[in-house]
């Protein structure tokens, strides 16, 4: 299906300034689509804007930290408020981390995660869902593989995507009568920043990958998957064959997907 379904369509996306994000905006620009951004860092988001308006693409932007209540807020009614409607959000802001559990010296890392990568979700939803239900449009959750099984060195930031992929998956049913879709991804390996501003054990950035890059989806690539599967408002997309063999093994050899994971952890190559 083509990305023309979004064309004058209204999306706000969260964790737009860079990553995923940044290229979800990009190519939704291309397709003529109204955008609102949101990121904590603003002048990175100015500079997303004004490329997507070389691009083809209308897009407004505001500083926005998903953990708080007002800044959601402010950041939905900026869709209604400049383009009148909102026709799909795309809740993308995440962090993930790097450490064994029992290595965590500063437990603040635990309430930043789960507020970034879930509260986010839920406060930006919370407030978009009576416009979605107006125009019958789209929730989007980018989740990550580690929201369908366990993997070490990211146990909270797994938690925090398998709360995602209970809350949208329960809100898929309540929102069916209403014609809104809910979409989650699980994309694996991308090509983006966000293993640089991984929270170590001490709860702040690592600064660097500590992960292999060869072999990760480019980032075009994953959004365009990723974009595609929302535009025919599937219930959800787990991406790379490797990953969909591992969630058919986990039910029939769940210690033989605990051990890949384990392995693939210490080979640095997730």
């Amino acid at each position: 299906m083509s990305l023309e379904v979004f064309r004058e369509k209204v999306v706000v996306i969260s964790g737009a300034s860079s990553g995923i994000g940044r290229e979800m905006a990009l190519q939704l620009a291309s397709q003529g689509a109204n955008l609102v951004l949101g990121a904590r860092r603003e002048e990175l988001l100015g500079e997303v804007a004004e490329e997507c308006g070389k691009r083809g693409g209308r897009a407004v932007y505001r500083k926005t930290d998903v953990t708080s209540k007002e800044d959601a807020r402010a950041l939905i009614n900026l869709a209604v408020e400049k383009f009148a409607r909102l026709d799909a959000l795309i809740n993308n802001a995440g962090i993930t981390m790097y450490s064994p559990f029992e290595e965590i010296k500063d437990l603040s890392v635990a309430d930043r995660i789960i507020q970034v990568n879930f509260l986010g979700s839920v406060y930006l939803t919370y407030f978009a869902l009576p416009y979605l239900k107006e125009t019958r449009g789209r929730l989007v959750a980018v989740s990550s593989l580690t929201g369908k099984t366990g993997v070490p060195t990211r146990s909270l930031y797994a938690a925090s995507k398998h709360a995602m992929a209970g809350f949208f998956d329960s809100l898929r049913i309540e929102l069916r009568k209403y014609g809104v879709s809910v979409t989650v991804l699980y994309p694996g390996f991308v090509k983006t920043p966000i293993r640089e501003n991984a929270l170590g054990p001490d709860g702040k950035p690592l600064g660097k990958s500590h992960i292999r890059e060869e072999g990760a989806m480019d980032v075009e690539e994953a959004v365009r998957k990723m974009l595609t599967a929302v535009a025919k408002r599937k219930r959800e997309l787990v991406m790379g064959t490797r990953a969909k063999i591992g969630l058919w093994l986990k039910l029939i050899a769940p210690s033989l997907v605990d051990r890949m994971a384990e392995k693939s952890i210490s080979s640095g190559k997730t």
